[in-house]
């Protein structure tokens, strides 16, 4: 038997920026292009509106609120516990395989704040509690008041984390409020979504497909799960493997694509919390490991980036200013003349998508 093919750090970048639409925009609806990524991160509510507007050609802000009205889309806590865009085919279909990580996330953040707490029970009021749509902050004062010596904290995440939710959208600028209610998701998507473990296998497929080549540890980083080699195993004679410069083994779908080295990456604006940065064991394949703390902080925010030639190269943050917009970009480096009038090109674009009514756009390179 032939040993793995290697792939180097620049080629595992173009398979990963192809999968995620980053090195062309794509044509696919805003519906497919979710379930091609699987979900988006959604811990506020603009980043999915841009980390759709940075993949796709056609894409405008009313697109997506109207797929979230017409529950096509769904905005709630999902991989890692956060909060993430799906479809709602998707929302009910993977719970299962998630929901182990849910479970052991909800234990390793509560530990021995779950004595005495009768899951079932707390699950069985919370869904009674949300048969309204209702501000999840609400759950904590409903259980306070039930029992005012209540870990009230304690009991609405598991609700949290047991009984899936969705956020109701409004007629807000990015689709909701600061402060959403939530809804029962089945109710909501008119489909009864079942939360006992289901096999992660197909999940793992999926996973490949957005974010692959890819080892276990780096699915078992973007689901939270555990003991993914075993799935691999079983999946192995489905997959092709490959050995990376450090000699890991590598797994990926046969037909997915792979594209050359020199394969170009225009210049992307990426949104705060974008799973680009945020799925991998290894992230060097789109962020050096000496530039993460300036994007991702001690507390897991994490900043909206740049990619020139497909990797992290600065952050930027859009300002306002009565009439006129501008993006300020934040680079790790210098930038050479050439990826400057990209990304200045881009960034009027990003703008005229971020501040519609503006009348003046600009671009601030800071120092």
């Amino acid at each position: 038997m032939a040993p793995p093919q290697a792939l180097s750090l620049r080629r595992l970048n173009r398979a990963t920026l192809a999968r995620q639409m980053l090195l062309s925009r794509d044509k696919a609806t805003p519906v497919a292009a979710v379930e091609r990524l699987i979900a988006l991160q959604a811990q506020v509510p603009r980043p999915p509106f841009v980390g759709l507007w940075t993949r796709l050609k056609t894409f405008a802000r009313d697109d997506l609120i109207g797929l979230l009205k017409r529950r096509k889309l769904v905005r709630g806590p999902s991989l890692r516990g956060t909060l993430h865009l799906m479809s709602a085919k998707d929302f009910g279909g993977l719970r299962g395989a998630l929901q182990p990580a849910l479970r052991r996330g909800l234990v390793s953040i509560l530990r021995d704040r779950m004595k005495g707490l009768d899951t079932d029970e707390l699950v069985a009021a919370g869904r009674s509690f949300f048969k309204a749509p209702q501000p999840y902050d609400d759950l904590r004062t409903f259980f306070k008041k039930k029992d005012p010596k209540a870990d009230e904290r304690a009991r609405a995440y598991i609700v949290r984390m047991f009984l899936p939710l969705v956020m109701v959208p409004t007629d807000d600028p990015w689709g909701f409020p600061a402060v959403a209610d939530f809804a029962l998701a089945d109710g909501w998507i008119g489909k009864t979504i079942r939360v006992d473990d289901a096999p992660p296998h197909e999940l793992v497929l999926r996973y490949l497909a957005a974010f692959g080549p890819a080892t276990p540890a780096d699915a078992q980083v973007w689901s939270g799960l555990q003991g993914l080699r075993e799935v691999f195993e079983e999946l192995r004679p489905r997959l092709v493997s490959f050995r990376d410069a450090k000699q890991r083994e590598l797994f990926d779908l046969p037909a997915a694509p792979r594209p050359s080295d020199d394969a170009p990456a225009p210049v992307r604006f990426l949104p705060e919390f974008d799973n680009l940065l945020l799925s991998h064991d290894d992230r060097t394949r789109v962020i050096a490991d000496a530039h993460r703390p300036r994007v991702i902080s001690k507390n897991l925010q994490v900043r909206a980036t740049f990619l020139v030639d497909g990797v992290v190269t600065g952050t930027w943050k859009a300002e306002r200013k009565k009439n006129g917009a501008t993006l300020v970009l934040e680079p790790f480096g210098k930038l050479t003349k050439k990826a400057l009038a990209e990304l200045e090109e881009e960034s009027d674009a990003l703008l005229r998508f971020l501040e519609e009514d503006a009348t003046s756009r600009g671009v601030k390179v800071a120092t």
